[in-house]
């Protein structure tokens, strides 16, 4: 069972006690998103300008399989040796594949950098989850990750908006190299906010089957990629989708906690739950605008303004939260039911006779449905996580949630076609994965034994 460090929780994180630190570990959560959020609307422009089309979705492939790495390596850096290392190379090395990326001459130079910033944002995230369990006390858990939660709720807001604006107005570039000017001062904050605070080693015992989990981590990695491309492909990809799949069975276990795959009872079914309920929801963004646009002649804009409800959503949800008003329970089987109907109740809006206003209450639905599960996940793994485990446990999340998040994007894009382009089809993936999540959500929270809750949540 985790520690805590102090007895009892202050009133705010942002308290004098805790301000730099909390102001550093947000500030940097948010960059990072936002520099998701803005790549994703400029990348079709900087593919055009370098010449680089043919290489546009290894520009996003890369990041994620770098990700993956990084945050198997990240999780067990920060048990043996302490969160502060990780998270400065992390930042390093995010600044260096701004740079690479910001500056670069080619389509391929830029699909290197995005690797490197991939890889500083898995290091990073992961050593973030751990200094969290170092510094604050179990109490304010579930505010911090509501924090961290908010932190990549306003970027999806917000990023696509101002990376269009400078992408036009200032050049593509400076979507990249912009940010630096602002993660430099975010991790100097945070890192004075740390001195002090945070252990300078880490308490676990060096890990010698490290390598191994890296190569496995590189496999997985690249069956994800396999899936995504070989879905996008259809018939002609089919090759790929099947070697993907069976290596993907053969090395994700190797990263997930014994009986993960089986939804075991406590901490192993915490990378499955999570990978379900935002795997599900993800899918659901990715069809919910094109079934907005084809079915009901909505503009591009007006169809993602449906994905900004649901936005707020999760921002609402993550806030409930945090101030305590909801069980673990609530939060974990009500949020995985939540984001099931929300997602089946938009699906309703193919038909003409279902107001459009029903797309939006339904986003809603599904938005607070994840913003309350999501960061509960992860105060429940640290509480659970014996002392030098907590990054393991948290990057067996991360890479469960990444993994399972392109299956189910790969698995709902690949009915939809399958179903001659039939958008309740591909929706009804994400609906029955929600739904999983629901199902399973006992099994994680309702547990007892060594490192894990021994206490029934409610």
């Amino acid at each position: 069972m985790t520690t805590t460090v102090e007895a009892k929780a202050p009133v705010s994180v942002v308290s004098p006690r805790y301000r730099a630190i909390s102001i550093g570990l947000i500030a940097l959560v948010t960059l990072q998103a936002f520099e998701a959020m803005a790549v994703t609307t400029a990348m079709p422009v900087v593919a055009q300008e370098l010449d680089g089309l043919y290489l546009y979705n290894l520009a996003f492939s890369a990041s994620l399989a770098a990700s993956v790495i990084a945050t198997v390596l990240g999780g067990r850096w920060s048990d043996v040796r302490g969160p502060m290392r990780p998270i400065a190379a992390g930042v390093a090395t995010f600044v260096a594949g701004l740079l690479m990326a910001g500056l670069a001459p080619t389509m391929e130079v830029l699909v290197i950098g995005r690797f490197v910033q991939g890889f500083g944002t898995g290091l990073t995230q992961v050593a973030l989850s751990v200094l969290v369990a170092r510094v604050y006390p179990s109490a304010m858990h579930p505010r911090v990750f509501a924090l961290f939660s908010a932190a990549w709720v306003v970027p999806s807001m917000v990023g696509p908006a101002i990376a269009g604006f400078v992408a036009e107005h200032a050049g593509w570039r400076w979507i990249f190299l912009a940010v630096i000017a602002v993660v430099v001062p975010a991790a100097l904050l945070l890192w004075r906010g740390a001195a002090g605070r945070a252990p300078a080693d880490g308490i676990a015992p060096p890990a010698p089957g490290l390598g191994r989990k890296l190569v496995w981590a590189a496999l997985t990695a690249v069956s994800a990629a396999l899936i995504q491309y070989g879905s996008a492909l259809g018939l002609a990809g089919l090759p790929l989708l099947v070697a993907g799949v069976v290596l993907l069975a053969v090395a994700l276990p190797r990263l997930l906690p014994a009986g993960a795959l089986r939804a075991a009872r406590g901490l192993p079914t915490a990378p499955l739950l999570r990978g379900l309920a935002f795997g599900s929801y993800t899918a659901a963004e990715v069809l919910i605008p094109l079934m907005l646009k084809d079915a009901r002649g909505l503009s591009a804009a007006g169809a993602g303004v449906v994905l900004t409800v649901g936005a707020l959503g999760w921002s609402l949800g993550s806030w409930v939260k945090g101030r305590g008003t909801m069980g673990d329970m609530a939060a974990i089987r009500g949020g995985a039911a939540m984001i099931a109907a929300g997602v089946a109740l938009v699906t309703l809006v193919i038909f003409d006779a279902v107001p459009l206003a029903v797309a939006y209450a339904a986003m809603a639905v599904a938005g607070f449905g994840i913003g309350t599960l999501h960061p509960t996940v992860s105060v429940l793994v640290l509480r659970m996580s014996k002392e030098g485990e907590e990054g393991r446990n948290s990057a067996a999340v991360g890479v469960g949630e990444s993994v399972f998040t392109v299956v189910a994007v790969a698995a709902s894009g690949a009915l939809f076609t399958a179903a001659a382009q039939n958008h309740a089809a591909g929706l009804a993936v994400a609906v029955a994965l929600a739904a999983a999540g629901a199902v399973l959500a006992p099994r994680f929270v309702h547990s007892s034994g060594p490192g894990t809750m021994e206490r029934t949540a409610s």
